[in-house]
């Protein structure tokens, strides 16, 4: 048997410029991180409030650890259901205002379930064209139609649903917040559209979850929408709530669908239970503590204001996630590693993550940083912008 074609294509990706490869950090998750012995300021975390190594969730853990175990030992209808996780839902409920809630050991996993769950082969799946390779490859994959409307057009949305009136079971899916481009989806004008249509809505909210809405629940509650009022809502516990794992939430009927007849979630094992004591905690801070989502939107701001006085590239995005457009990867590449040796860790995006000759450095802020650290950002990007053009 032959694997030449792994050895191609990987030629392939570096002669491109678009290899990639994992790099160990050591340590905490926090503003500063070391590698290799040198110490970064850390502008590429999703971390935005702060809370991945923040002393109260790393007690949490442990005191869940103590209470729960460590691993559910089961899939979630066998063993792996403990009381906790039924008790931290419920209060996840509460706070989102919705109905029921599913958890999933990822973002990435949920989104592959429920497409592959609500959609078969003569129905319709209808994406932003910027949606998350987790929704994309799921419709990809979906025997259903997929189509894509251009981002955020909601003239193009109608133009799609009004030519497939005839199919009955139509998903319409958007991010709350981009993920690579950090702007936000017209939630209440995407709800007008599947209303009219007769269409689900699905909202990924991974990017809006603890850092948009009144007490952090997100994209849609920003918008003066109830959570509940949108078909489907998902997100992560891996972002703004510092953990990992993820939900999927709407009516009692599909979570008890997906309870019965999603195989990704009835054949995985269970999220830990210590790991779920912490969401517990993580979500109870998100709530409570306003002051984050108020300093991190302070940054933004600062962030934004300098960029316009150095004349930074920027996307138009008013998020924690704040690109800086460079054009293509090899000089994204070039100013990135510029940025490290001044001890700035900001991540390159290329193609295929982002579409060709939009290569950019995917700057994020988060609760953690301070003043300084965005005035020092912000010149050293300059200055690497300039030298790599000087060449």
């Amino acid at each position: 048997m032959s694997f030449s074609f792994i050895a191609e294509q990987l030629a392939e990706r570096k002669s491109q410029q678009l290899h990639r490869a994992s790099i160990p950090i050591n340590g905490k998750q926090s503003r500063y991180f070391d590698v290799n012995g040198k110490q970064y300021l850390n502008f590429s975390s999703n971390d935005y409030l702060g809370l991945a190594s923040d002393p109260a969730l790393v007690n949490a853990w442990k005191k869940g650890a103590d209470l729960f175990g460590i691993g559910s030992s089961g899939s979630y209808l066998v063993t792996g259901y403990n009381q906790v996780h039924h008790d931290v839902t419920q209060q996840l409920q509460e706070w989102l205002g919705v109905e029921s809630i599913a958890l999933f050991n990822s973002g990435y996993s949920a989104n592959q379930a429920i497409i592959k769950l609500l959609l078969s082969k003569n129905d319709l799946l209808i994406q932003d064209k910027l949606n998350h390779a987790s929704l994309m490859e799921a419709g990809t994959n979906s025997s259903a139609k997929m189509q894509r409307f251009k981002h955020n057009n909601m003239q193009h949305l109608q133009t799609i649903l009004s030519g497939n009136a005839e199919i009955d079971n139509k998903l319409v899916i958007s991010e709350g917040v981009f993920s690579m481009d950090g702007d936000c989806a017209p939630i209440d004008s995407l709800q007008q559209q599947c209303q009219s249509h007769q269409a689900w809505l699905m909202i990924d909210d991974a990017h809006g979850l603890g850092v948009l809405g009144k007490e952090g629940t997100g994209s849609v509650s920003a918008q003066n929408i109830n959570n509940n009022d949108i078909d489907i809502y998902m997100s992560t516990f891996g972002k703004a709530l510092g953990i990992g794992g993820a939900f999927v939430s709407g009516s009692h009927q599909l979570i008890d669908y997906i309870t019965n007849f999603s195989k990704p979630y009835i054949y995985t094992t269970g999220l830990p239970p210590a790991m779920v004591y912490c969401i517990g905690e993580s979500a109870r801070i998100v709530q409570t503590q306003q002051w984050r989502r108020d300093h991190l939107s302070e940054l933004i701001a600062y962030f934004k204001l300098l960029a316009v006085q150095f004349d930074l590239p920027l996307m138009a995005s008013n998020t924690a996630i704040q690109p800086v457009l460079i054009g293509l990867s090899d000089a994204a590449i070039a100013i990135s590693q510029t940025l490290k040796k001044s001890g700035i860790w900001t991540t390159a995006i290329r193609p295929p993550t982002v579409p060709n000759n939009t290569a950019r450095l995917r700057v994020t802020l988060t609760a953690n940083h301070q003043k300084q650290d965005i005035e020092y950002l912000v010149k050293q990007i300059k200055q690497a912008i300039n030298a790599n053009l000087d060449e």
